[in-house]
C-alpha cells in the first residue's frame, strides 16, 4: 500500500513540475543594442504565457537618439510571428523608455519574436540598424 501512495505522488510530482513549467514565461535581458546615432539599454523581454497579457511578447527598455544634432529620429521596429514590422518610434535629441507588448490576435501566445532598434535617415538614404535580435520559446517543452 505504501508503494502505491509513494508511486502516485512522485506521478503527481512529475505532473505538476510539467505544468509548472509550461506555464513559466520565457524572459531575459535584451542586449545592449547600438548602431550610428541610436542605442537601446536596460532592455528585457517576456514571452508571455498563454492566457496572460494575450500570450504577448513584452519588452521594455531605454531608446536615445544619441547625435542630436543629425536632425534624424530614432525607433524600435518588432516582429511577431512573421508579421509584419511594427514600429515604435522615440525622439530626436532625447532618450525615452518604452514598454510595450505585441501579439497577434488570432493566436494564443507568441513563441517567436524579433527586435531591432534604427536610425531614421528620411527618404532617400537607408535606415542604418543595430543587429537584428531573435527571442523563441517552444511552449511544448516547456
Amino acid at each position: 500500500m505504501k508503494r502505491a501512495v509513494l508511486g502516485l505522488a512522485a506521478v503527481g510530482l512529475m505532473f505538476g513540475g510539467a505544468v509548472a513549467a509550461v506555464a513559466s514565461p520565457a524572459e531575459g535581458g535584451i542586449p545592449h543594442l547600438e548602431s550610428t546615432g541610436v542605442e537601446f539599454s536596460a532592455g528585457h523581454y517576456k514571452l508571455n504565457r498563454p492566457g496572460v497579457n494575450h500570450g504577448a511578447f513584452e519588452w521594455w527598455g531605454r531608446m536615445t537618439d544619441t547625435i542630436a544634432g543629425d536632425r534624424h529620429n530614432v525607433y524600435v521596429e518588432v516582429q511577431v510571428q512573421g508579421h509584419d514590422w511594427v514600429r515604435y518610434y522615440g525622439k530626436q535629441r532625447s532618450s525615452v523608455r518604452l514598454h510595450q507588448s505585441n501579439w497577434d490576435g488570432a493566436q494564443r501566445y507568441i513563441s517567436r519574436a524579433k527586435l531591432r532598434v534604427c536610425r531614421d535617415r528620411g527618404a532617400l538614404r537607408p535606415d542604418n540598424c543595430a543587429p537584428l535580435e531573435t527571442f523563441t520559446h517552444d511552449w511544448d517543452r516547456g
